[in-house]
């Protein structure tokens, strides 16, 4: 059976290839089968000499430096179509140009039909590349699993996941690969609450290594997810003890490399002030919680035998006896981005400051 382009629009030499590929015809008595993408679709006609045609959506020729998705029809052999249910129409997923050259790919706007989204992709990737495009992001949520292995075979390597989806990225230009990478570093705090007694807030953990078994420390945990580091440190230290407190100073900070899945680490240690004092313990996490003077909390072996725990408290000492500044959490908007920031700094205003650091 013969295929035919009636229109004298032209196809991209790849792109046409690629619908040669998917559209295919095989006759029968009075009967024609056709398959789109992997999806057998069913059209009847009759052998008389007019012809029949199926819509097609194809990528159009270039005009004006633009780009347009435009219907091709595709006749054989005969009949014009009564109808369009039986069309195959295949087109150029949907998707968002970001601000680097590249494209995201809308996740809610994706096919559900695995072969259908193979051949979209595709013919999508074919038209990025022509339109120059750098980074193409697809994020697949779970429920569109099975198309993860069909994105790996057209060249897009994984990206990082998250609860919910799976997100991969594709480089188009020759050359090393632009993208960001995915998020290099976790991000800790530690809350050092000391009252007017000069008792500083500490806990024994449930689960921590052998060699902190018998250590009193101080209140750690992670941020979430756009938290910032001052109102994290006050959130780890409610939800284990429900003391409330107030964010001071970020006192220091450490950088560790090669931690939890090869990830590098930021421990962020915090200054905050106490408002209550009365001391329930979240017994999930944490096996005992108290209120123990510095000079105890000092001596413990573990603190004194290891360099960073020392200097830690060292320096959290000396800013109690306001021989040392720490660093205030002040919110700015820049116009680079228009969002609000939280940016740390000495501040050099006696006025805002309790210490005197030269």
């Amino acid at each position: 059976m013969e295929l035919k382009l009636l229109e004298a629009k032209s196809l991209f030499t790849s792109e046409a290839s690629h619908i040669e590929n998917i559209l295919c015809s095989r006759s029968f008595s009075n009967f024609q089968a056709s398959c789109c993408g992997g999806a057998l679709v069913k059209a009847s006609y009759s052998s008389m000499s007019r012809d029949t045609y199926l819509p097609v959506r194809a990528v159009g020729s270039v005009a004006q430096d633009k780009l347009a998705t435009e219907t091709y029809s595709i006749h054989i052999n005969g009949l014009k179509p009564a109808s369009s249910p039986y069309s195959c129409e295949l087109r150029v997923l949907d998707a968002y140009d970001d601000e680097y050259g590249g494209a995201l790919i809308d996740p809610d706007k994706l096919p559900t039909e695995a072969n259908l989204f193979a051949s979209m992709l595709r013919l999508s990737l074919s038209r990025w590349k022509i339109e120059g495009k750098k980074g193409i992001w697809l994020k697949l949520p779970s429920e569109l699993s099975e198309f993860v292995p069909i994105a790996v075979k057209e060249g897009f390597q994984y990206h990082h996941a998250e609860k919910g989806y799976v997100m991969l990225t594709y480089w188009i230009p020759d050359g090393p690969c632009m993208l960001p990478a995915n998020a290099s570093h976790q991000v800790g705090v530690g809350g050092f609450v000391i009252n007017d007694e000069n008792e500083v807030l500490v806990v024994r953990e449930k689960y921590c290594p052998s060699t902190c078994l018998d250590l009193w420390k101080l209140l750690t945990g992670f941020i979430h997810e756009s938290e910032e580091i001052f109102a994290g440190a006050v959130r780890e230290v409610k939800e284990e003890t429900v003391i409330e407190t107030e964010f001071m100073e970020v006192i220091a900070f450490r950088h560790v490399h090669n931690v939890a899945f090869q990830k590098s680490d930021l421990f962020f240690i915090c200054m905050l002030k106490p408002l209550s004092t009365q001391i329930v313990v979240d017994d999930l996490e944490i096996e005992a919680a108290k209120w123990m003077p510095l000079e105890e909390f000092v001596k413990q072996p573990l603190i004194q035998g290891d360099s960073m725990f020392k200097k830690i408290i060292d320096i959290c000492i000396a800013r109690l006896g306001q021989r040392y500044c720490g660093l205030s959490a002040q919110q700015v908007i820049s116009k680079f981005d228009g969002k609000q920031s939280s940016l740390y700094y000495n501040v050099v205003n006696s006025r805002d400051s309790n210490c005197q650091a030269s």
